[in-house]
């Protein structure tokens, strides 16, 4: 493969990657991804021991050890805007020689594992409840950027999502990406099964009209009404989906666990965040370090 040039990956002189700020060895084979910075704090609790801490714009990145085994926590901010930065990255450290500009001989697989917080839409999934992303609705369009988006999407699902929402003609075509089998595996015991959308924003584009209106005044119903085989959309976050789709692309494993701060069907939230976020970092810690 030819070099890639100096315009298409950054690297500074000290061989951190532009973004992210961090080195080759700085990045554990098991990534936590979190969007809030501050609460890569919470591993700073959990963690045996740490082995490096780093800051640059929005990505707070720790790594350390925890029941022997390596990981790296990483904030990415919110969006999938920044998992488009942060996978791209984390990939660039494990898979291309910084000296040559090109791929490495062997590829590194990562484990790329989401930690976040979510709005379940459902009636029956309570305030508390731990939601594994089996599969992610894009509603982003990051992942329609790539050229193997749809060898790595559940073109099937989408065309049945498309039949039964009111789409508007002014948004960009919706894509469904797939979390790591191997990950589902190890958390589908203990967790909601999660058919998760993945949107572009907070407000408008989650359903939530403050004073501006909505261009699918019904999306909220709609989505909790659709159905696909044994599927219903579960709740609302910001990353998953070119979470999802990148790593597929980019022969990673990938996945997310979501703690739902509220239900949008009964219009309520969680009161002990702290807690909530604390008790589902520790079960991610716990079944990855089997």
């Amino acid at each position: 493969m030819m070099r890639i040039p100096d315009t298409e990956l950054f690297i500074n002189p000290e061989g951190r990657v532009y973004h992210l700020g961090i080195r080759k060895q700085d990045l554990a084979d098991i990534v936590l991804l979190v969007g809030d910075q501050d609460r890569v704090d919470v591993f700073k609790g959990l963690f045996d021991e740490i082995e490096m801490e780093h800051r640059t714009r929005e990505f707070h990145t720790l790594t350390g050890l925890y029941r022997s085994k390596r990981f790296t926590a990483l904030s990415t901010g919110i969006g999938t805007d920044n998992i488009d930065i942060a996978v791209n990255e984390l990939d660039a450290l494990a898979n291309i020689d910084f000296d040559t500009r090109k791929p490495a001989a062997v590829h590194r697989s990562l484990t790329l594992f989401r930690l976040g917080t979510c709005g379940a839409i459902q009636p029956d999934i309570s305030v508390g409840s731990m939601i594994l992303s089996h599969k992610a609705i894009g509603l982003d369009n990051v992942l329609n950027w790539y050229a193997d988006r749809d060898k790595v999407c559940d073109l099937e699902m989408e065309q049945a999502f498309l039949s039964q929402v009111h789409w508007s003609s002014h948004l960009h075509d919706p894509y469904i990406s797939s979390a790591s089998p191997k990950l589902i595996r190890l958390f589908e015991d203990c967790t909601v099964k999660g058919l998760t959308l993945s949107s572009a924003g907070f407000y408008g584009p989650q359903g939530r009209k403050v004073r501006a209106g909505l261009a699918m005044p019904a999306m909220l119903e709609e989505f909790e009404a659709f159905r696909f085989k044994d599927w219903r959309i579960t709740n609302f976050e910001m990353e998953s989906s070119a979470l999802f789709g990148l790593a597929s692309i980019l022969g990673h494993e990938a996945g997310t666990l979501c703690v739902a701060m509220g239900n949008r069907y009964h219009k309520n939230n969680a009161v002990d965040h702290a807690s909530l976020v604390r008790k589902m970092c520790e079960l991610a810690l716990d079944r990855l370090s089997l």
